[in-house]
Parts: structure tokens; sequence; C-alpha cells
């Protein structure tokens, strides 16, 4: 085995154990919810990520003082990470765990799309019709308009929405700023939203009835699913180990099924089918174009 199929294994088993962390993390948010408010569950996770994630900055050698961090596109990814984080423990707390998985996969296709109205990047019409096929794929799970509609389901669009356009500004940071250091920011600005909006419930700030047990390993898996995908993504090319994201996909199916006894329906299938052929697709695609231009 030469060494680039050895760094392509590498960084294909890190991003799949990367994607199994991700997924039993929140597979535990989903079962703290039943004790535990949202407002309580993203205050703990913000609060426990931004000390997890100051130690890895500060681990790696990377800045944490940084006056850059109060420009506008910091401001926006800021709010990005409030709204994707109030959706996906909402989310995670009403609809099944595979629903969820499955509508936040289309986050990629609504970053394609975000790049061509915000950034001006140019498609063909092939990548418009895969982010089409992928948003009927969102559709066919979220079933507006239908007697099955549920609306809770559109929290995991909301998280959606913010994972995008999270994922869009974060294009537009300084490419010198460490990935540990923005998450910091990032966990540390959404403290505050999370503390009004229990002070606002009239909760209390620690959970008497929670099992930390799951709480501590909640912010511990999360912590260690973002390092083994930053180990990922600099051990090989990331073309290679993209698609490998959607193993949280799978992770989080087979999770709902076997603690919730989640039982997918046809439409939620054939939603997921579509929207996972989509992002292979455009990866795919984006390869070739990069294989021949380059």
């Amino acid at each position: 085995m030469n060494q680039a199929t050895e760094s392509n294994l590498r960084g294909i088993i890190l991003m799949v154990l990367s994607m199994g962390a991700f997924a039993m993390a929140d597979t535990l948010i989903k079962l703290v919810s039943e004790s535990v408010a949202p407002p309580q569950i993203m205050f703990l996770m913000m609060a426990g990520g931004s000390v997890m994630f100051c130690l890895i900055a500060k681990l790696q050698g990377a800045r944490l003082m940084d006056r850059r961090i109060f420009a506008p596109v910091f401001l926006v990814r800021y709010l990005a990470e409030v709204v994707a984080m109030v959706g996906m423990v909402m989310a995670l707390a009403l609809v099944p765990l595979s629903a969820v998985g499955a509508i936040i996969q289309a986050t990629p296709l609504l970053v394609a799309l975000g790049a061509v109205v915000f950034l001006g990047e140019k498609v063909s019409w092939r990548r418009w019709s895969t982010i089409a096929l992928g948003f009927a794929g969102v559709l066919l799970i979220v079933q507006p308009g239908a007697d099955g509609f549920d609306a809770v389901s559109l929290w995991a669009v909301l998280s959606m929405v913010g994972l995008s356009v999270r994922d869009l500004t974060t294009r537009m940071t300084p490419p010198d700023m460490a990935s540990a250091s923005l998450a910091a920011y990032s966990a540390l600005a959404a403290l505050p939203f999370a503390m009004a909006w229990i002070v606002l419930d009239g909760d209390t700030f620690l959970p008497p009835e929670a099992d930390w047990v799951f709480l501590v390993s909640i912010v511990l898996l999360g912590s260690l699913g973002y390092l083994l995908l930053t180990a990922s993504i600099r051990s090989t090319s990331l073309s290679v180990v993209a698609p490998f994201r959607y193993a949280r996909l799978l992770f989080m199916v087979i999770l709902g099924m076997a603690v919730f006894g989640e039982r997918p329906g046809l439409s939620m299938l054939a939603g997921t089918a579509l929207i996972v052929f989509s992002g292979l697709y455009m990866m795919w695609r984006e390869r070739l174009v990069k294989q021949r231009t380059g």
C-alpha cells in the first residue's frame, strides 16, 4: 500500500469516526431532552464547547485574541450559529432522529445555492438540477401541505439554513484563522443568547434532574468529532473524504431505529435517497471539473 493510499484510508476512517461521534452526541441530546429543556441543553453545550475549543486552540498554538472577530462577516456567522443550534436542539427534541439527519445533509446543496446568490459563482445546468433534486428530497421528508405534515420538522429545516449560512460565511473568514479559534468564538458568542433564553423560560442554568454523564458525554463527543473531522481533512484531499460525511446520516438512521424504535416511511427513504444522491453527484462533478482544469 503506497503512501497516498494510506493517507486516503486514514482520512476516510477518521471521517467516519467523526460522523459516528456527532451521531452519538445527537442521540444523547435527544435522550436528555426528555428531562432537560432545549435552552438548558444549548447553554451547557455552548459553555462546555467554549472551554473545549479554547483548550484545543491553545494546544494547537492558535491565537484566541483577534480584533477581526467583530467584523460583519463574523457577526453574521455568530447569528447563523445561534439559528443552527436552536433549530438543531429543538429538532432533536421533537423530530425523529433519522429525519433530522436526512434534512441537515442537504446543507451542502443550500451552501452551493448561496454561493451562486451571494458570491456570484457561476454554475452549470447540472448543478442547478442537482440542487433542485436535493431540495425535492427535503420536501419529500417534510411534506408541507400533506395530511402527514408535522410543523415541528421545520426546526430541522431552520437548522439546515443556519448551518448553510455559517458554512457560507466561513468561506469569507481569514484563511489564517485557526478552525478551533473560530469554533471557540462562535460558542462564546452563542452563550449570551442561550442564557437569555433560559431566563425568559424561567428555567435554571443547571437542570437538577439532568443526567450529567450524558451531558458531559455530549460535549466530549462533539469535541472529539471536531478533532477527528479536522484530522481527516488534514490527512488527505477534501474530495476524498467529503462523501463519507454521509456516514452521519447512516449512523443516525441506525441509532434512531435501535434507540427510539423509529421506522422510516417510504417518503422519508425516498427523500433521503434524493438528498444523498444529489450531494454525492455534486461532489463528483466538482472533482471532475477540477481535474479537467487543474
